[in-house]
């Protein structure tokens, strides 16, 4: 069990890695997962992301209070909007609803949570 938690947490730290370079990609949820993980196979690499200088106050402020800050709520939010215009001029109806959907959904969420 061990070692499909590591692999869980080496994959969400890939998506994490990925979702830093695009925009309408998550970053933090993909690292609090590959915590999660970590934190069952191998507590260095955990302490190593919560210790990350840029990643790490997100993810103590998620772990201790279920924060998420004002500023990356308006990234999120903000990435999920691009996201539906891209996809409105890009494929149209029906997708373009899939996004707002999301956008309304997800947004919604992260709005609601706690700074």
């Amino acid at each position: 069990m061990r070692r499909l938690y590591l692999a869980g947490g080496i994959v969400a730290v890939a998506l994490g890695a990925i979702g830093a370079a695009l925009p309408i990609m998550p970053t933090v949820p993909f690292l609090l997962l590959a915590v999660y993980c970590f934190a069952r196979s191998n507590p260095e690499w955990e302490r190593r992301i919560v210790e990350h200088p840029h990643w790490g106050p997100q993810i103590r402020d998620w772990r201790e209070r279920r924060a998420i800050s004002r500023r990356a709520k308006i990234a999120a939010i903000g990435a999920m909007t691009v996201g539906a215009v891209v996809t409105w001029y890009t494929l149209g109806a029906p997708w373009y609803w899939v996004s707002v959907a999301v956008l309304v959904v997800a947004g919604t969420w992260i709005a609601t949570r706690n700074e």
